[in-house]
């Protein structure tokens, strides 16, 4: 329960920070003062200023936002299409297409999200549109292998067996029976992939192929500190801070929420 209280503090807070971006951040991110360059945090930027003069803590706000976008969106494209097929996949274990989608998979697994970005922006362009695509490739057969080895344990059970002999069909079964089953593990696997999908971007950004400026980014926010660290160190820092604790914060929480759902692993502890 302590990991799923600090868990989920360290996320509300970033989420809250993201949200109240939308109406107000302490200096407009966009507007350059190279007059403040580089100053050390202070009453009146709290984080200190890059070397454009922009204010971190700003910056790490309106970034809060573009990491936990593309991390929420690259994830549901994982769940999406990766949770449909892992049912499809252990529903027709041994068949063709059981055999067509998990091929498929190591197929994707080949190549890292970074990769698959690099391909991507090349036909179409850095953008954080094309990193979201690229993360919720890479998710699609994570969610569609946690799910395919989930439900084959559960296709023996009588109560499936039962659900069998009343006349329903296969597709039914995996949705009224199997997918509720399952979903606990989704949901712990989801913070994690979470979790990752942030680190993602932020590497993604870091290497120029995420959000472009003038939109902030923590990973991009690393990439232009990276030669300024002898020399304003809280330029880096704090973005680094930033992905660290968030990240932390969601592992602890997918933690906790599989303690919570699983009352064995509680008594074990």
């Amino acid at each position: 329960m302590r990991n799923l209280i600090v868990g989920l503090t360290l996320t509300a807070i970033f989420v809250l920070a993201a949200l109240v971006s939308f109406l107000w951040t302490p200096y407009d991110v966009t507007v350059l003062e190279i007059a403040n360059k580089l100053k050390p945090p202070t009453f009146s930027h709290w984080f200190g200023t890059d070397h454009f003069g922009r204010d971190i803590f700003s910056m790490i706000m309106v970034g809060a936002r573009t990491s936990i976008a593309v991390a929420v969106v690259a994830v549901g494209i994982g769940m999406g299409l990766g949770v449909p097929l892992g049912l499809a996949a252990a529903a027709r274990k041994g068949s063709f297409l059981d055999e067509v989608i998990m091929r498929g998979n190591d197929l994707i697994f080949a190549f890292p999200s970074l990769l698959i970005a690099i391909l991507i922006t090349a036909i179409f362009g850095p953008s954080a549109v094309n990193a979201i695509i690229a993360i919720g490739i890479f998710n699609i057969p994570v969610f569609a292998r946690l799910t395919r080895g989930a439900a084959m344990s559960l296709w023996t059970h009588d109560y499936i067996l039962a659900a069998r002999v009343a006349g329903k069909g296969a597709t039914r079964i995996s949705v009224e029976h199997i997918l509720p089953n399952v979903a606990n593990l989704l949901i712990v696997q989801g913070t994690i992939q979470f979790s990752l999908g942030i680190l993602a971007e932020a590497a993604l950004s870091y290497v120029g192929l995420g959000a472009q400026p003038p939109t902030p980014s923590w990973g991009r926010m690393l990439a232009d500190a990276q030669t300024l660290i002898a020399l304003a160190p809280h330029v880096a820092l704090f973005p680094g801070f930033a992905i660290l604790f968030t990240v932390l914060g969601l592992n602890l929480a997918g933690d906790g929420i599989r303690d919570l759902l699983d009352p064995k692993l509680r008594v074990q502890r």
